[in-house]
């Protein structure tokens, strides 16, 4: 029987553009298969890097700091890079962390 918050990734290309979709739970134990999935398409600086979490059901501080990583790596490299249809549990998570601004607009500006 297939457990209902598996962690999945799905990865679609569109014009100029990539999107991840995450579902499941993203933490500690699925952490190693992120960043694995998520390195060669940091490195695309050619098209906008997007995570779509609507399918999302539980994010921890490792999943978080999987996604500063990204945000970071794509600062560095001048290329976009978002996140798309947040779960309001996880928004709100996402709030008190205070990275939403940076992931949510797509100047993000890693100075302030």
């Amino acid at each position: 029987m297939k457990q209902p918050d598996k962690f999945q990734l799905r990865t679609e290309t569109q014009e100029g553009r990539c999107v991840v979709y995450v579902s499941g739970e993203l933490d500690l134990e699925v952490a190693t298969e992120m960043r694995a999935a998520m390195a060669p398409l940091v490195e695309l600086t050619d098209r906008e890097l997007s995570l779509n979490l609507r399918d999302l059901k539980y994010i921890d501080s490792t999943g978080i700091g999987i996604l500063v990583s990204v945000l970071k790596a794509r600062h560095a490299n001048q290329a976009p890079f978002s996140v798309e249809a947040i779960p309001p549990t996880i928004r709100k998570l996402f709030d008190m962390t205070g990275i939403t601004p940076y992931i949510t607009n797509q100047n993000q500006n890693m100075e302030q």
